[in-house]
């Protein structure tokens, strides 16, 4: 029996049809691969947006202190060596020796580099944190505080407890004015304002007493 042959056109058919599908496959990849950038951009645009950095924040501290010798920790210890509890939000973080690696707003809280620990008289101990949406977001209720709320630092098996006497906003520029009681040991707060992406909220708070 002869064996029926196929016809040209037939092939040809099939492979149009075969560059086709290869094409719309192609196609549809490279739409799939589009759709899923513009939804990662947009994604961490919005933590981006939420979680504003401010780990290249410059303090400017408004008074001339006087001179002392502060006691560090002996060596740089990436462990944290003290707490900050504001019991009004229910906030307990620990914090790092300034000089830690890891002594960032994106992995912690963070003590400013040149302000003081708790033991320092007349000293005044500066910490950032993120506030919005993502995970390292510690100060998120930070707005929450009012004139004469309590906050504690626990450092050296001494607790330190100090109350808000003063909440101002700043720009969001990159740079911090600290006003504060020079004659006084204080700790000073900041984070992104709430729902107000161009500033940054300041909380000065002064020691009211130390408990053993």
């Amino acid at each position: 029996m002869k064996k029926k042959q196929s016809s040209p056109y037939t092939t040809a058919y099939i492979g149009a049809l075969i560059i086709l599908v290869g094409v719309i496959f192609l196609f549809y990849n490279y739409f799939v691969a589009q759709k899923i950038s513009a939804y990662d951009y947009m994604s961490n645009a919005f933590y981006n947006e939420k979680t504003e950095t401010i780990e290249n924040l410059t303090v400017e501290i408004k008074e001339e202190e006087e001179e002392e010798v502060e006691e560090l920790p002996p060596e740089i210890t990436d462990e944290y060596i003290g707490y900050l509890i504001i019991p009004k939000i229910n906030l307990t973080k620990g914090f790092l020796d300034y000089r830690s690696q890891y002594n960032n707003v994106d992995q912690n809280i963070m003590v400013i580099n040149g302000s003081n620990y708790p033991t320092k008289k007349n000293g005044n101990m500066i910490i950032a944190g993120h506030s919005g949406t993502g995970w390292n977001s510690f100060f998120n209720d930070l707005y929450e505080l009012q004139l004469e709320d309590e906050a504690i630092i626990d450092y050296k098996n001494k607790k330190y407890h100090y109350l808000v006497k003063n909440i101002y906003t700043q720009p969001k520029n990159g740079r911090i004015i600290v006003y504060r009681d020079y004659h006084k040991t204080t700790l000073t707060l900041i984070t992104c304002t709430n729902n107000d992406s161009t500033t940054q909220t300041v909380y000065i708070l002064e020691l009211d007493m130390t408990e053993e």
